[in-house]
């Protein structure tokens, strides 16, 4: 299904909803991701607050919706931002790295991972991460399909 199709299903059932849409895959692994949250086991996200900058893209807001794509731009699913804040790097929490599901869910593979990722993307921008660099956390929920 596409982006498309499973918003206006999401608007048919929410008529109140009046935002646009906005669809996105995560940046590394975006299918394995994508299974995460749709298994409950994913349930935030982290940024480079840097980027955003770049690509004149504004932060998450609470309360918005994103539709979740896979690596081919199929809708899997569509959350709902709960929680957003901004942190230097090395304050991102245990709480928060487990949150966002992935390896041992452990900060310490939290921190190695994002940094790796962190820095490439900052390297491919001409700009230079640091462990002070600021971090958009976003926590969220599936909204639709209600199932998951």
């Amino acid at each position: 299904m596409t982006a498309e199709e499973m918003w206006e299903q999401f608007l048919e059932l929410h008529p109140e909803v009046t935002q646009e849409m906005d669809a996105w895959a995560f940046g590394a692994e975006p299918d394995q991701l994508a299974q995460l949250v749709l298994e409950g086991i994913k349930t935030a996200t982290a940024s480079a607050y840097n980027l955003y900058e770049v690509d004149k893209e504004p932060l998450p807001e609470v309360g918005t919706y994103d539709v979740v794509l896979d690596s081919h731009d199929k809708a899997i699913c569509i959350i709902q931002i709960k929680k957003v804040s901004v942190v230097p790097f090395n304050q991102v929490s245990a709480d928060h790295a487990f949150k966002e599901g992935e390896g041992d869910r452990s900060l310490a593979w939290w921190r190695d991972i994002h940094q790796q990722l962190f820095t490439q993307w900052f390297e491919e921008c001409g700009l230079t991460f640091t462990e002070d660099s600021k971090i958009v956390l976003e926590e969220f929920e599936v909204v639709y399909p209600k199932n998951c």
